[in-house]
């Protein structure tokens, strides 16, 4: 069953030299108790898609401009803002980015976890509603929480402050879980055990994950389907084994080569993709990958690409895949 819909969203944001359009008709879809990656370079728009979602762009220059996103088969754009206080941190909650800056440095994590909870069960026993936290950051691996709890997040490790935000996404117990590069400046041990973590609330709570990340080998490790998105666009989308194992847009494959591999021949150059992504204002009018693909064509800078489908489940814009597509067949 479908959770989450995103379709034809598209978000614009008014700057000093005019407005940009800054996604442009993104669609995805998750299931019930899937995790769905997002990746893509950084200001490629994943943020602003998790922003958009939460109802959290900044205003008044921020806008949802097009598309849809419905939640369990409501529409949230279209919610006053009351209602959509009632879903956000419960129907659906977030893991932001940088934990020092979304944890207030001068309220005590117990006080805010408190917050997330009463926030959304009003009605529940100022000793229930401490309870639950106490079990809360048991849960996601932080000894003593008792005394956790009263302590400023300054006082707590950087991979323990992670494990708080985890823990106030969780405490209401979402249907949907988003959490934002969760893993960024934290050693690979610590990033190991945050994945770790995740997958294990996921199987115990049953709750859909959207995980977005530059890094690929965590989507391959956490996924079940990946959205791949440039410059604001989604360029490709497939289940997580097919993307890697027969990635068809020049990005994906661009984003994939440049991976280490064990295999290759040592103290040789990394692949790299050429040239940098384009700013808002320099933007190709047709695919905003052709100023860096090795196999654009006139047509490319001019003809914006749809989302083609592979195969049952693998969409791919480029208008180079469906000259070959047409040569197969």
């Amino acid at each position: 069953m479908t959770v989450l819909d995103v379709s034809g969203l598209s978000v614009s944001f008014d700057t000093d030299e005019g407005i940009v359009d800054v996604l442009d008709r993104v669609d995805f879809k998750i299931r019930e108790g899937e995790t769905h990656g997002i990746v893509g370079e950084s200001g490629c728009g994943k943020s602003v898609t998790s922003l958009a979602i939460m109802g959290l762009l900044p205003k008044p220059s921020g806008r949802v401009t097009a598309g849809s996103i419905k939640f369990a088969g409501r529409d949230i754009l279209k919610l006053s803002s009351t209602e959509m206080r009632s879903i956000r941190g419960d129907g659906i909650s977030m893991i932001f980015q940088e934990p020092m800056a979304a944890l207030n440095p001068v309220q005590r994590v117990g006080n805010q976890l408190l917050e997330s909870l009463r926030t959304h069960r009003s009605d529940i026993s100022t000793d229930k509603a401490r309870a639950k936290c106490v079990e809360m950051l048991g849960h996601v691996g932080i000894p003593a929480p008792e005394q956790r709890l009263r302590e400023y997040p300054h006082q707590l490790s950087g991979g323990m402050r992670q494990r708080v935000m985890i823990a106030m996404a969780l405490v209401n117990v979402p249907d949907v879980l988003i959490a934002d590069e969760p893993t960024t400046a934290l050693d690979v041990t610590i990033q190991a055990q945050i994945l770790e973590l995740l997958k294990e609330l996921q199987r115990d709570y049953g709750m859909a994950v959207i995980f977005i990340t530059h890094d690929l080998a965590v989507i391959a490790e956490i996924s079940d389907s990946v959205t791949v998105m440039y410059a604001g666009r989604v360029v490709e989308r497939a289940p997580v084994l097919p993307l890697f194992d027969g990635p068809q847009h020049p990005y994906t494959k661009g984003l994939l080569g440049s991976i280490p591999s064990l295999a290759g021949e040592p103290k040789t150059d990394l692949t790299t993709i050429p040239g940098m992504v384009p700013t808002f204002f320099t933007m190709p009018s047709g695919c905003r990958f052709s100023n860096r693909c090795e196999h654009a064509q006139g047509r490319c800078s001019e003809t914006v690409p749809s989302l083609e489908t592979v195969q049952s489940s693998h969409g791919v814009a480029c208008m180079r895949w469906r000259d070959l597509a047409k040569v197969a067949t």
